[in-house]
């Protein structure tokens, strides 16, 4: 079977794309981590800030993907790219989990509760902007 066929999954320049993504993703949202730390009875700053950041992007890339056409050929490898992999790897679900879950051991109820409420509204608003702006700009 030729490498360009089969389950997109299972093909090496889709694992490579996604990867090369996701090693970028990573690394950015560890210098952002890095430089923004907190402890359980402060505000997430970096983790909120890159999700809510990373909400916004997604939604504006796969918008702007949809409304350039099928998902195929640089479509796709740009949704692969930045989507699945830089996305996927710059936000992070579960380091939001674990530090709603601090806060709750800690004793900072409110602070945790109004972290995760505020973060997923946030979260879903800031992908909708994202959204609305790509169609704003791409016709």
């Amino acid at each position: 079977m030729p490498a360009d066929q089969g389950p997109l999954h299972r093909r090496f320049w889709a694992l490579a794309v996604v990867f090369t993504g996701g090693v970028a993703g990573t690394a950015v949202r560890y210098v952002i981590e890095e430089q923004l730390p907190h402890s359980a009875s402060q505000w997430p700053t970096a983790t909120f800030g890159i999700n809510i950041a990373g909400a916004f992007v997604l939604g504006l890339l796969l918008e702007s993907l949809v409304r350039g056409g099928p998902d195929a050929g640089v479509r796709r490898r740009l949704r692969l790219l930045g989507g699945t992999g830089f996305c996927g790897a710059f936000t992070t679900y579960s380091t939001f989990a674990l530090e709603t879950v601090e806060g709750f051991r800690g004793g900072f109820t409110v602070l945790a509760v109004t972290y995760a409420v505020v973060s997923v509204i946030l979260g879903i608003l800031a992908a909708w902007a994202g959204i609305v702006l790509a169609g704003k700009v791409v016709r």
